[in-house]
């Protein structure tokens, strides 16, 4: 008997001990905690284009992610400066998003709806960058030449200089004043810009000390009257083309040209400067708006070190040059060089992920300062003798 009575009481707890594990709730997997880092946003954009829309959402994104953390000091030195050059970089530093909706809106735009994953610290570094590269050289100060005519007559005042530069002034850019320059050297700069004269426009930035020129027309020409409900209206056409530059390299940093944009006033006569004027004005805010947009994106390009250096040498053969451009290829972060020599003036293009500050520290230290001596130093071009010569 009592064997049979043990064999049940096993069995029993066996059983019982089966039910409970098959009652009992399979153990849910674990969430992992979301990184305190990022913050998870909701954005909208509107634009010309989807891609144009994109950008815009893109940019409240990264603003709303930043907010409390990184954009809410407005007393900090060159803060709209460094705002807005960040937010020109949010395709690049918002990687993770999700286009949540997209549409054609009313006016002919289109509007995007995003949610997006924001890094704080990457956001942080990159105001850290900005920050570096504006104590380096300072606020990048930019001349502006417009030549505008109406039916053939260049203007005193051109309107769309004027709209680009307080465009560029919001955003705390220094602009050159040309309102004290010789009348003579004024006449150089509208016959330089009405020619496309990219040299000519170059070296009167330098003397300026402009890091950055914007050039262009403007013309606005008769294009008849037409009557508006009645009304006689004078309509001028009105085509511009705008480019902008790095004084010290001249590599172009953006281009922008626009059709035949019309604008008209109230008038009998086909002859209207108030029409050619009112033609100048629409076309103004979409070119501002894409030439910044191009200005924006070419010096954040700059300042997180992946564009172009210049570097030139004078005082070199060939060997020593060639030499050179070994050394200067064996510094981390350099990416390319390519070498050219002239009359004993070793010119080399470089591609690194470095400022012109970080490469020039780099080039005074270790062999290379054994060979050259750094003279003089702009946003995107290195001087520099050889050692000796």
């Amino acid at each position: 008997m009592t064997p049979t009575i043990r064999y049940r009481t096993v069995n029993f707890m066996l059983t019982l001990g089966a039910i409970t594990a098959i009652a009992s709730p399979p153990a849910r997997a674990q969430t992992p905690p979301k990184p305190a880092d990022v913050v998870v946003v909701e954005a909208d954009g509107e634009g010309v284009t989807r891609e144009a829309a994109l950008k815009v959402a893109l940019r409240a994104a990264l603003e709303k992610g930043g907010q409390q953390e990184i954009f809410s000091d407005t007393k900090v030195q060159n803060f709209q400066l460094m705002h807005d050059t960040i937010l020109s970089r949010a395709v690049g530093l918002v990687k993770d998003y999700e286009v949540v909706k997209e549409a054609p809106v009313v006016g002919g735009t289109f509007k995007v709806w995003i949610k997006a994953r924001v890094s704080k610290s990457v956001l942080a570094q990159s105001w850290g960058e900005v920050q570096n590269v504006l104590n380096q050289i300072g606020r990048p100060k930019i001349l502006v030449a417009i030549t505008e005519k109406i039916d053939g007559r260049t203007e005193d005042q051109s309107i769309l200089e004027t709209k680009i530069e307080e465009r560029l002034l919001r955003s705390g850019f220094d602009m050159v004043e040309k309102s004290g320059a010789a009348s003579i050297r004024q006449k150089e700069l509208d016959d330089a810009a009405a020619e496309g004269n990219v040299g000519k426009l170059q070296a009167i930035a330098k003397d300026f000390d402009a890091h950055i020129f914007i050039a262009g027309t403007a013309n606005a020409n008769q294009a008849g009257i037409e009557a508006v409900f009645g009304v006689p209206i004078a309509f001028y056409n009105c085509d511009v083309q705008v480019k902008a530059f790095y004084t010290d390299t001249a590599k172009l940093l953006a281009s922008k040209g626009l059709p035949s944009t019309r604008g008209g006033a109230r008038g009998l006569k086909e002859y209207s400067p108030q029409a050619g004027k009112q033609a100048i004005d629409n076309v103004s805010q979409q070119l501002i708006n894409e030439i910044y947009e191009q200005v924006m994106e070419q010096w954040c390009t700059a300042i997180s070190a992946g564009g172009e250096l210049v570097l030139e040498v004078e005082g070199f053969s060939f060997k020593q040059g060639n030499d050179l451009k070994k050394l200067i290829a064996s510094i981390e972060g350099v990416e390319h060089v390519n070498f050219k020599l002239t009359k004993g003036v070793a010119t080399y293009a470089i591609n690194a992920k470095m400022s012109a500050q970080d490469l020039a520290e780099k080039l005074s230290e270790g062999e290379v300062a054994k060979v050259i001596e750094i003279v003089d130093l702009k946003q995107n071009r290195l001087q520099a003798k050889a050692v000796g010569g």
